[in-house]
């Protein structure tokens, strides 16, 4: 598949590699090992970092999905889209890595926990809200319809985040946003931990950008549109002429 072009994608290529490198660095070499939770607690580096920014991705939707409906301009339905998308990757990417710490800390892969029923809700949430996307051929039509969707689907996001505060079932606490202010953790963990969330923010960034580029040149010219959703060819029959 031929990539669109973005302005500006280089640079942020590479600040985003720069800073893959550090995280990685830092949550497998620097940081300590957690005192209780043994290894299983590196994934918190990439679990937490993809929890954020896919709450980050949803708050895009919200803001584009406004801007579409104040001013009817598709560029803002593509970014809701695009960001739309990634969220709904990166909340499943959260999803799996934290089955995959609670294994071994927890003793079971999936527990009725407060945090984990509302984000697989808030996840169930935005792939409804991709599949609203498709229930109208105009594309205005579609746009007005997912903005609305957009809109509510962002009240998941608070409920999500706060469900370990309002709800104290077997989560832990938040670690760094919790309501007591000083964050209980180790200054290297942390430091790992905010270096994990700028490179997932700048992946993201770059991600999204590519994403809604390549929507908008598939809108403006029908062959930019990837194979395996090209329009099925017509046949025609023509009788046999002479019988």
């Amino acid at each position: 598949m031929r990539r669109t072009p973005v302005r500006g994608d280089g640079l942020l290529s590479a600040a985003a590699a720069v800073a893959v490198a550090a995280a990685l660095v830092l949550a497998l070499v620097v940081a300590p090992q957690d005192g209780v939770q043994g290894v299983a607690q590196r994934l918190m580096y990439v679990h937490v970092p993809a929890a954020w920014v896919a709450y980050l991705a949803f708050a895009t939707v919200l803001v584009s999905s406004v801007l579409y409906l104040v001013r009817r301009e598709l560029r803002w339905d593509r970014y809701a889209q695009a960001a739309a998308e990634l969220g709904v990757g990166l909340t499943a990417l959260a999803i799996a890595l934290g089955m995959l710490w609670g294994r071994p800390v927890w003793g079971v892969w999936w527990t009725w926990d407060a945090r984990l029923v509302t984000t697989a809700v808030l996840l169930l949430v935005y792939v409804a809200y991709l599949g609203v996307r498709r229930t109208a051929d105009d594309p205005h039509v579609a746009a007005r319809r997912s903005a609305a969707v957009g809109i509510v689907a962002f009240l998941n996001v608070p409920v999500v985040h706060f469900s370990v505060v309002w709800w104290r079932t077997l989560h832990q606490p938040p670690t760094v946003l919790g309501p007591e202010g000083s964050p209980p953790i180790h200054p290297t963990m942390a430091w790992a931990l905010a270096t994990g969330v700028v490179a997932f923010t700048l992946l993201a960034v770059l991600v999204v950008r590519r994403r809604v580029a390549r929507l908008g040149a598939e809108a403006a010219d029908p062959a930019a549109v990837p194979p395996g959703r090209e329009a099925p060819p017509v046949v025609t029959v023509v009788p046999r002429a002479g019988r």
